[in-house]
């Protein structure tokens, strides 16, 4: 009997997420299931398919935390997908490294659509600042892309903000 009502459990799906600095490992981080509120799933136990910056990993959890064992040796991006039958959930992030702690920082699209908004809108409106928001641009384009962010990444990330905003 309680191998059937076993058979007929509901499977557990990682809605949300939130990559956390690694308490256990140096330069490490793990990534924490968890509900809208932020709240961890503990309930979340398991091997789940992420994406990381493109690469595919099968991350194991525990109690709703999986550890993400790649060290990190400098600042970076880090983009963070899930998919499964429900749908996809992603999330880019910029890891702040600073002597042996590492900060996540969450980045939203809005964030990637406006910095390069403001800066049209203020050449545009100041034609003697244009080359300064010129230079500003191309600041901003080499950071993204010293740091990981790619364009395809860049764009995806935006279409998923847009996708889930409906």
């Amino acid at each position: 009997m309680f191998l059937a009502s076993s058979a007929f459990a509901d499977n557990v799906q990682i809605k949300n997420f939130a990559v956390k600095e690694n308490p256990f490992g140096k330069d490490e981080l793990a990534i924490v299931a968890t509900d809208t509120a932020g709240v961890i799933q503990e309930d979340v136990n398991g091997t789940f398919k992420f994406s990381i910056n493109g690469f595919d990993e099968d991350l194991a959890f525990d109690n709703g935390t999986a550890f993400y064992h790649r060290k990190l040796n400098k600042s970076s991006f880090l983009y963070v997908k899930h998919s499964d039958e429900a749908g996809s959930t992603s999330t880019l992030y910029y890891i702040f490294k600073q002597d042996n702690k590492l900060t996540p920082i969450r980045i939203s699209w809005i964030v990637l659509i406006a910095i390069p908004c403001i800066l049209i809108l203020l050449g545009y409106m100041f034609r003697k600042l244009i080359i300064l928001a010129v230079v500003l641009f191309c600041l901003f384009i080499y950071f993204n892309h010293h740091s990981g962010l790619d364009i395809g990444t860049f764009f995806e990330t935006v279409f998923d903000g847009v996708k889930h905003l409906f």
